[in-house]
């Protein structure tokens, strides 16, 4: 396995308040350019449904992210994993955060399952975090319903 550089940027600007931060992107999320590209993956589905609204294209996503004030990156940048899953990643490198820290108004960071949020923990000690459960179609311990419940912190503020 070859070491994999995160192929994109993080989604944020000045006026985002929530960072929500997965671990690697997916296969079909590096083709696509964006992130939770994979239709299996309940992400998109979960602001849908909690939002009431529809987020089909990555135009959708993007536009939806701004005006909610929603940053989107991942936690590690560069890494070795097996396909998309995430109980394979060694040899991971720490995405720098401070990045949308010192240019946003972030209030509330959360982290999108158990081994963004190992990691998280590992490359930030000094930073608090809330832990959700990953969308991905590989925690199916969560139904949708389930997620959805979990995610509703985000529009706490």
């Amino acid at each position: 396995m070859q070491i994999l550089t995160h192929p994109f940027e993080p989604f944020f600007d000045e006026n985002a308040q929530i960072l929500i931060l997965g671990s690697f992107p997916s296969i079909k999320s590096r083709q696509e350019n964006f992130y939770y590209q994979h239709n299996k993956n309940r992400f998109w589905r979960i602001f849908e449904i909690l939002y009431d609204c529809k987020l089909k294209t990555i135009a959708d996503q993007k536009a939806f992210l701004k005006t909610h004030h929603i940053a989107l990156w991942d936690v590690i940048a560069s890494c070795k994993i097996k396909n998309s899953d995430d109980k394979t990643i060694s040899y991971a490198k720490a995405n720098d955060i401070n990045i949308i820290l010192k240019k946003a108004k972030i209030e509330k960071i959360c982290v999108l399952g158990k081994i963004a949020s190992k990691y998280f923990a590992k490359f930030y000690p000094d930073k608090d975090f809330l832990e959700l459960p990953s969308s991905s179609p590989a925690n199916m311990s969560y139904t949708l319903e389930k997620l959805v419940e979990q995610y509703r912190i985000i529009k706490e503020r």
